[in-house]
């Protein structure tokens, strides 16, 4: 039989979560961003659950044409644009619109022979300092964008770097409504943190929001906020089973390094999922995992194969026993992917897009 670790993606959950995004801001359009194959849950399995989105936004050509081989006619937005000339003959043949961010694109659109203009996202730099015009480039990129015959409709936009922090958003919001005074076009301004967080703020709606992170049962200000006080529902669940146990006595040791030891009697669970499957390495000891949807903790050194689980808080478990890594178990307990991902230091979003190829993935429309 197979190796017992499976990943299951959640139709349903993926559909709420989208729900939530657009009724926190009703007036706007809602771009669901599926980059990095729909965040590690794979642009054909999420698709279902995420079709009720006014659009798609996305980074790779590749991944656009799997969105129109799935039928899909809407729009689709590059994120980051073209990255070379050649991508514009793509872009008219599937109908994309593309984010322009330096003048270098500008130049590719220009020397482009097309028939039919495309509609681009004019994006300016309004503090978080990686791709944009800065302000006082911001019209000069316009003008030059409006006088192309190559080019529709234009749109602005810009990204915030601290929806989800103590900073907030409004230099950044000051920032573009002094570029874009008076220029025409939609707007696009909101990523899911200032969805979640600044949904009240003037204007930040807008056109268009970028829901991303909050699609995928991640809270966009973990670990201060949580998908239970923003109301998401996990999106993707990581199982495996208990394929060994072992009792221990005060003073054994667990794992390479043994960098775990027993302070008295116990008994440990191995689990078949390691970092091979994409669990996090350097998960430390106390990393909680459900164990038959009872709460239990991680200890001793994540190995590529296998986890050591602490069954204390559940004696009966044992051979065969289902583990929840994060996500839905399947009695209905909850593990939230921040909660792991907190413990070991890092953030939801790197847990779900390292997930292995080896680990098999099914679509579930429950748990």
């Amino acid at each position: 039989m197979p190796r017992p670790i499976k990943a299951l993606i959640h139709t349903e959950a993926l559909a709420h979560n989208l729900a939530q995004a657009m009724a926190r801001v009703p007036d706007s359009r809602t771009w669901a961003v599926v980059k990095a194959n729909a965040y590690g849950h794979g642009i054909e399995r999420a698709f279902e659950g995420l079709r009720r989105a006014d659009g798609f936004a996305l980074l790779d050509l590749e991944e656009a044409q799997r969105l129109r081989a799935l039928d899909w006619r809407g729009p689709i937005l590059l994120l980051e644009g073209c990255f070379e000339p050649r991508d514009l003959e793509l872009c008219s043949r599937l109908n994309l619109w593309h984010v322009v961010h330096a003048n270098e694109q500008i130049d590719w659109l220009a020397a482009h022979k097309t028939q039919v203009p495309h509609r681009v996202f004019l994006k300016m730099n309004s503090g978080m300092n990686r791709l944009g015009f800065q302000e006082a480039a911001l019209r000069s990129a316009w003008a030059r964008l409006n006088a192309l015959p190559q080019v529709d409709e234009i749109s602005l936009m810009t990204h915030f770097s601290d929806a989800d922090g103590t900073r907030g958003i409004a230099h950044q919001v000051a920032a573009f409504a002094r570029a874009t005074a008076d220029l025409p076009g939609e707007r696009s301004l909101a990523n899911s943190a200032a969805v979640m967080r600044h949904a009240a703020s003037a204007g930040i709606g807008a056109d268009w929001v970028r829901a991303g992170i909050m699609l995928y049962g991640s809270a966009p200000d973990a670990p201060g906020g949580s998908i239970q006080s923003w109301g998401l529902k996990p999106t993707m669940t990581l199982r495996s089973r208990i394929i060994g146990t072992q009792q221990l006595q005060a003073g054994d040791t667990v794992g390479y390094g043994s960098t775990y030891t027993a302070n008295g009697r116990m008994r440990i669970g191995i689990v078949a999922c390691g970092y091979a499957d994409g669990y996090p390495r350097h998960a430390p000891t106390g990393t909680p995992v459900l164990v038959n949807g009872v709460r239990c903790s991680l200890v001793g050194r994540v190995s590529m194969d296998m986890i050591t689980v602490d069954l204390t808080n559940t004696p009966e478990a044992g051979f065969g026993s289902e583990v929840t890594l994060w996500g839905c178990d399947p009695g209905g307990s909850v593990l939230p992917i921040d909660e792991v991902a907190t413990a070991a230091g890092t953030i939801g979003y790197e847990l779900m897009c390292a997930m292995a190829p080896r680990v098999p993935v099914a679509v579930s429309v429950g748990g």
